[in-house]
């Protein structure tokens, strides 16, 4: 019997028509059912968080304070179960998916730490013509009615990007997560119902691309926040009006390697941020740019340290790679690298395909014409290529690509990182570290192919909020 998750719409837990079958990725098999919004529903969701607009916006600080509090402390109470729904539902490794509802947990203490520093700022126009005697004060208002939309690689912690911060500023969401992962973020809507806010002020309601669109086109929406691909991101901005849009779209993250490093205490990091989770992640390592002195070592490093990770069964402790989020994606990047190896590309491992296994493919001998190197792999390919002289080389060729989400550095010279530093064209530099690394309390986005604003829970609060003055 498929266990039943219902969809959280208007404060209430509510099947429909419209059933959707989520499957265990590793097996295959059905696992659970939950239900499709229709468009009545859907806008029956954006009228409801419309009319809570004005309610949301008079919770105290404490209350919104509270109820962060609660929701970490009861989503940590069920930790072990939501992380055990999040590798079923997308295959993630569980000791990743623990790391993921432990992240989640840390978003919704960060928002509440947050909330007491909503800034409010007093000016003085005494400098100015006509402002002798004039004071202005700044406060901070809610923006109003939220449109969350998450995808399937990071179904809890992605949706938690949106809906801690909404919660945080005092302004309803309503949360559309993937379709093929929506079990976790219903799972918090559990929680959520249990605290103390007004029922539905979150939504967490699984809908259809389709139907989707009405969160994208609707008026009564006032912010649009949406994680995913560069081409659906894009297309939702010019369909989405006058709201204001953050964009959390694809990445085609380099590393560099510098002369001035120790390989043996990269390997790991190299290793976690070329094949974690598939490379399933925006900020996947994909291309590496390697120095001459270090290339032979390294490639040959990373191909022992590949070939050795263990893979299996998500919910086994011991897995560290399964199977990709269907066998589509995974024909995907098996046709990818065929073609890449017609063109000229070298194989050092990998490249064969089973089922929506992937095995960690590992190439070299790559150039910006291959769709390996050009385009998001968002599978467990990596490109490993050379470069000599300064680190000039390497900065130009990090930067010739279409996407500027985010890269590493390893290097133990500061020159060298402050070059990094002021030269990539992305929106974070990770020193000593892949470009995977992220912190949820910091700044993270793109530019260029990659995104619009930033999410970061202080700084996807501020996308949340509009300035008023008072002048008096």
């Amino acid at each position: 019997m498929l266990i039943n998750f219902k969809s959280y719409h208007c404060g209430k837990f509510i099947s429909s028509a419209n059933k959707l079958i989520v499957t265990n990725k590793f097996t295959n098999k059905a696992y659970a059912e939950t239900y499709l919004c229709n468009r009545e529903q859907v806008l029956q969701s954006i009228d409801f968080a419309h009319q809570l607009k004005s309610i949301c916006k008079e919770l105290s600080k404490l209350e919104r304070k509270n109820a962060l509090v609660f929701i970490a402390a009861n989503l940590s109470k069920q930790k072990k179960h939501i992380a055990e729904l999040i590798s079923i539902e997308s295959a993630k490794p569980i000791q990743l998916a623990q790391l993921e509802v432990e992240r989640s947990i840390t978003c919704f203490k960060i928002a509440a730490s947050e909330v007491n520093l909503i800034p409010s700022e007093i000016l003085d126009f005494k400098n100015l013509p006509n402002g002798t005697g004039k004071l202005g004060k700044v406060n901070y208002f809610p923006i109003g009615v939220i449109a969350g939309i998450s995808p399937f690689n990071f179904p809890l912690n992605l949706a938690v990007h949106k809906i801690a911060p909404a919660i945080a500023t005092g302004c309803p969401i309503v949360l559309k997560p993937a379709s093929t992962t929506p079990l976790a973020s219903l799972a918090l809507a559990k929680i959520i119902h249990q605290s103390n806010l007004p029922k539905g002020m979150v939504q967490v309601i699984p809908m259809d691309r389709h139907v989707g669109n009405l969160l994208v086109e609707n008026e009564k929406v006032n912010l649009l926040s949406f994680t995913g691909s560069p081409e659906v991101g894009w297309e939702m901005k010019n369909k989405s009006g006058k709201k204001k849009v953050v964009l959390e779209l694809g990445g085609n993250a380099a590393t560099i390697i510098s002369e001035h490093c120790n390989l043996e205490t990269i390997i790991d990091k190299c290793v976690y941020g070329a094949f974690a989770y598939s490379g399933q992640i925006c900020i996947h390592a994909q291309r590496f740019y390697v120095h001459a002195k270090h290339y032979k070592i390294f490639i040959n490093q990373m191909k022992v340290a590949a070939t050795q990770l263990i893979k299996g069964d998500p919910l086994n402790p011991s897995t560290q790679l399964s199977v990709m989020i269907d066998e589509a994606n995974a024909i995907r990047a098996e046709k990818w690298t065929l073609e890449a190896l017609e063109q000229g590309a070298k194989l050092i491992c990998g490249g064969k395909r089973q089922g929506s296994y992937f095995e960690p493919t590992i190439l070299t001998n790559t150039n910006t014409k291959m769709l390996v190197n050009k385009e998001e792999a968002f599978a467990p390919i990596i490109c490993i290529e050379q470069y000599s002289g300064s680190i000039d080389k390497a900065i130009k060729l990090a930067n010739d690509t279409k996407f500027g989400l985010q890269c590493g550095i390893f290097t133990n010279n500061k020159v060298e990182l402050n070059k990094c530093f002021e030269q990539l064209d992305v929106g974070g530099v990770i020193h000593n570290h892949v470009p995977t690394l992220r912190f949820d309390s910091m700044p993270y986005g793109g530019i260029k192919e990659s995104g619009l604003g930033r999410e970061g829970i202080k700084y996807a609060m501020m996308d949340m909020l509009e300035p008023k003055v008072l002048v008096y």
